[in-house]
């Protein structure tokens, strides 16, 4: 059973992986970094490529009300099979803003093309989400004397979506370095976006060599009411590309996933 129980959305904020782990962090042999971690693929194999290269992985996840909530549920199974020291849930709530199919009463687009994916900025764009999530990392970051971040962000088989390509990561990236103390101190944080320039195969077949349980990750923004995901939103169709193409088998596919 998965360490987030439902009840636990109602918290503002939330240590998933250990409530005992309040205390700030010991000297740990290995550096530590921060890893955003939305419990999809590309989020659980950036954490592993992490792992790969020697990082203790503080893990964050943001509860921000999303459509897909379902999503958090996965960060936290992702979070636990990887064994990451700490992993926090974060509750920001950007309904209140709206502007999403997302995080508002609006239709996700469904079985589009890859012409129309790869189109212009589609509605299921969150205005500002990786800009937000980024700021909370960092912030975390800080907190336990890590200068790295990773984030599972891809810039070839994506939806479109701005804060997803190499020009936001090399501001953000600056912006680090210039608006936190540790950056005045001497400090050169760096963003980690090591799924970038792959293909949904790629990170697909990346993920299977380094282990990562794909059953436990989640993709779809739109899933039925008993739990299966939808198969039509932009999510769910490059994430099928992605497992075809990489000849390998989704193990979520058809399955009702949704647990209490």
């Amino acid at each position: 059973m998965s360490a987030l129980k439902a009840d636990m959305f109602d918290a503002p904020i939330e240590t998933i992986a250990s409530k005992a782990m309040m205390e700030p962090p010991v000297h740990m042999k290995h550096p530590n970094a921060v890893i955003l971690l939305s419990g999809g693929l590309d989020s659980a194999a950036t954490a592993a490529i992490a792992i790969e290269r020697g990082f203790e992985l503080f893990a964050l996840s943001v509860d921000y009300g999303q459509r897909h909530r379902r999503e958090l549920l996965a960060a936290a199974d992702v979070a636990a099979s990887l064994g990451v020291s700490r992993h926090v849930t974060l509750r920001l709530d950007l309904r209140v803003f709206g502007g999403s199919a997302l995080t508002a009463d609006l239709d996700v687009p469904k079985s589009r093309s890859d012409a129309e994916i790869a189109d212009g900025v589609p509605i299921t764009y969150v205005p500002a989400r990786n800009t937000i999530f980024l700021s909370l990392a960092l912030a975390y970051a800080e907190t336990i004397g890590a200068i790295d971040l990773f984030l599972g962000v891809n810039a070839v088989d994506f939806s479109g979506y701005p804060d997803c390509r190499p020009a936001f990561l090399d501001a953000f990236e600056r912006l680090a370095n210039v608006a936190t103390k540790a950056g005045a101190e001497g400090a050169r944080f760096t963003i980690h976006a090591p799924l970038l320039n792959m293909t949904k195969a790629d990170i697909v077949r990346e993920g299977a060599r380094l282990g990562v349980d794909f059953s436990k990750t989640w993709s779809c923004y739109d899933p039925a009411p008993d739990g299966v995901a939808c198969g039509a939103c932009d999510s769910c169709t490059l994430r099928r590309k992605g497992f075809e193409e990489a000849g390998i088998a989704d193990p979520i596919i058809g399955r009702r996933v949704i647990r209490s």
